[in-house]
């Protein structure tokens, strides 16, 4: 335990460092340049393929399970209330702020102090750090990229700001565009079929639609109209409306089976744009549950969206910071925050070598 001190603190200072440096969404080029050189001088073996870095812990063993630490370096843009500047990483009465610092910086490095505490010890499986680009998007050059250079690990920590409450099922998305077909006609003369009332005999039933089934972890899944275009000029009675919908979904759902539910109740052509982003759980038997049980973590659902979508093996969501500060004015995280999250990453994972010797 005593390295814990100046390990977390290098940490901190890369941070810093990525916080001072831009890295928008398919933009993460300099903060990936910035973390391989952090790895080059602690002499640790990386590749990199596009912005994403994977590191591996020494004496990696082909004959060993692996675990996955993964989060990811890319921000999404500040928005116009920030009254400090977005990229300039002070700390302030225990806060360290800047862009990315929470979501999900303070998770990224974390991890990384924790790969680095344990990369050189003998553990039941191998240990792979992944920085990953374009999370903010979901990005096929993000973890999806990573999937294809790497073998199938038995576990994925996903880091994301969750107050160190482990995240054992994480709700799907799914965009739908809906079309809604009606009849041209002359809005003086009672003629046409106007496509914009029929759309809102389908949007009447989307605010009141509850999914059948419920998850014991994530609750229901849930439906919302958030876009609406019908329409071109005043005196014309039109035969198109198209809306969006918002699908938020939960693990007793496959996408698939949340569209034919939805498809079924209402009247409109719903088009998915995407079937990739998939709501995930970790299997009731996986021993990073006994694990998280014996460190006293508080488990949870998660509502939000992240990398572990794209995963299509065992995760679970974990890190340091507040989901509510993500994507918000003066974003910050406590240093507090990230020297708690090194410690009790490196023990979960402990607990989960212990576990997996027995």
């Amino acid at each position: 335990m005593d390295n814990f001190e100046p390990v977390t603190e290098e940490c901190i200072q890369l941070l810093q460092e990525l916080i001072s440096i831009p890295s928008f969404s398919k933009k993460e080029e300099e903060t990936a340049t910035a973390i391989s050189k952090f790895l080059i001088k602690k002499e640790i073996d990386f590749e990199r393929f596009g912005n994403n870095i994977i590191a591996y812990a020494k004496s990696f063993d082909a004959t060993k399970p692996t675990v996955w630490l993964n989060s990811h370096h890319d921000t999404v843009k500040p928005n116009k209330a920030y009254t400090r500047d977005p990229f300039s990483p002070d700390i302030e009465d225990g806060k360290l702020f800047g862009l990315g610092s929470n979501d999900a910086g303070g998770p990224l490095v974390s991890l990384l102090g924790a790969f680095l505490i344990l990369k050189d010890k003998e553990l039941p499986f191998n240990l792979i750090f992944i920085a990953s680009a374009e999370e903010e998007i979901s990005g096929k050059k993000g973890i999806s990229l990573v999937l294809e250079h790497l073998t199938e690990p038995e576990l994925v920590i996903v880091g994301e700001p969750t107050q160190m409450k482990m995240a054992l099922a994480e709700k799907g998305l799914m965009v739908l565009d809906c079309e809604v077909i009606g009849k041209p006609g002359h809005a003086a003369r009672n003629e046409g079929i106007n496509a914009i009332y029929l759309a809102l005999e389908d949007l009447e039933k989307v605010k009141n639609f509850e999914f059948k089934k419920v998850s014991p972890y994530l609750g229901k899944s849930k439906v919302t109209a958030t876009i609406i275009q019908a329409g071109s000029q005043h005196n014309v009675v039109p035969d198109l409306c198209t809306f969006t919908l918002d699908v938020r979904v939960t693990d007793v759902y496959t996408l698939e089976e949340a569209l034919e539910e939805l498809q079924n109740s209402l009247s409109a052509k719903l088009v998915p744009r995407s079937l990739r982003l998939r709501s995930s759980k970790t299997p009731e038997d996986h021993p990073i549950i006994r694990a998280s049980a014996k460190c006293g973590m508080e488990t949870f659902g998660s509502p939000t969206l992240s990398d572990q979508a794209l995963i299509p093996y065992p995760s679970v969501k974990i890190g340091p910071g507040d989901s509510a500060r993500s994507h918000s004015a003066d974003e910050f995280i406590y240093i507090s925050e990230i020297e708690k999250a090194v410690v009790d990453y490196v023990v979960l994972l402990e607990k989960y070598a212990q576990i997996k010797s027995e």
